[in-house]
């Protein structure tokens, strides 16, 4: 364990290794840990203008962070998990996706990592771009869905223009098409052998196969939230929609 008085004094290796999460603090700061693992953490700070303090604070507030469990989104409103979902999207694409592709084209390492390194400059932009568009698209389509019915549902369309929205694209249609992309790490898993590396290696490596493995963990989480939260409720929702239209219609 470290000793919080001479933390300004150690070098980030020994940061990075006892905590992981230091690295990407790191980035959230500019700071690329793997070029400054033998300087102190206040000589960088120096070099980056960055109180110290203020890094250590972050730390403490990342290290925390928790996310809700799947019970307690079950217990929320559609609108409110769809929030908590653009919410990860937002956090994938300005943070975790932009750290890993820094490790990724930055890390500079010899022998058997050079080779494994030079593959994931060529698999993981590739990867990153398809992941991309398939947020662009579950936000475009599924989310948008959702909002459409929730108009339909307060009165926002006319009985005509209600039916028509709900003859195009149903829940239903939408989750199977998101259920292709439920493992799309499964390339970057074989490429790294699930992630597993020796005692000895860099250390600049076990944070990136540790940042790729936490980040794959976390895509497998929210797809599952997907799946088995946000579209049973939408589908629910577009049923009781409907439900309200055809006995809208027999009152006319």
């Amino acid at each position: 364990m470290l000793n919080p008085k001479e933390i300004h004094k150690t070098p980030i290796k020994d940061l990075v290794s006892e905590n992981y999460v230091f690295a990407s603090v790191l980035h959230y700061f500019g700071i690329n840990f793997y070029q400054y693992e033998e300087n102190s953490l206040q000589e960088v700070c120096k070099k980056f203008k960055v109180n110290p303090d203020q890094l250590v604070g972050e730390l403490e507030v990342w290290a925390n962070r928790k996310e809700p469990k799947a019970e307690e989104l079950y217990l929320h409103p559609i609108e409110v998990l769809v929030a908590y979902l653009k919410k990860k999207h937002y956090f994938f694409v300005r943070q975790e996706l932009p750290f890993l592709s820094n490790m990724v084209a930055g890390i500079k390492l010899d022998g058997e990592f050079a080779a494994i390194l030079a593959d994931l400059r060529i698999m993981f932009p590739m990867f990153v771009e398809d992941f991309i568009h398939h947020i662009h698209e579950e936000e475009s389509r599924v989310f948008k869905r959702i909002y459409l019915l929730h108009e339909i549902e307060t009165g926002q369309f006319s009985l005509n223009d209600a039916l028509k929205i709900l003859e195009e694209s149903p829940i239903a249609n939408l989750a199977h098409a998101h259920e292709d992309h439920d493992d799309e790490m499964v390339g970057i898993r074989k490429l790294t052998k699930n992630y597993i590396l020796s005692e000895d290696a860099p250390l600049s490596m076990k944070i990136l196969y540790n940042e790729l493995q936490n980040f794959e963990r976390e895509l497998v989480i929210h797809a599952r939230i997907e799946d088995e939260l946000l579209f049973p409720k939408a589908v629910e929702l577009e049923r009781e929609v409907l439900r309200q239209l055809k006995k809208q219609i027999k009152s006319n």
